[in-house]
């Protein structure tokens, strides 16, 4: 499994998702941002994590994931979700380099919604 550099730091994450309000996006092949790690976290349930070779690649990992385990999706990586269980729950975390404009800019918006 892949490792989150330590120099990043999470500067965002998703609500929980199920299959009742996961975006349809996860669902289907996507990518993760350059520059960017995507942690997903199983709370509850068993999901599928399916990673690619490339856009309309073939597969090249597949993990089932459990309650309490992650998988981590390495920048420009497609891969998608699937669930198994009618219960599972999600989240992703997101990871950038500590000095990139991408934590700037996301930090900012915090502080803007608290104002």
């Amino acid at each position: 499994m892949r490792a989150i550099p330590e120099s990043y730091i999470n500067y965002k994450s998703t609500t929980v998702f199920e299959p009742s309000n996961v975006p349809k996006m996860f669902l289907h092949q996507h990518n993760t941002r350059a520059g960017v790690y995507g942690r997903i976290s199983v709370l509850s349930g068993a999901i599928k994590f399916y990673g690619f070779t490339q856009r309309r690649g073939q597969i090249e990992q597949e993990i089932t994931l459990l309650a309490g385990q992650a998988a981590v999706s390495p920048p420009q990586y497609w891969h998608k979700v699937e669930f198994l269980t009618d219960d599972s729950q999600f989240k992703v975390d997101f990871y950038a380099d500590a000095d990139s404009e991408i934590v700037k800019q996301n930090l900012n918006e915090r502080n803007n919604d608290t104002h």
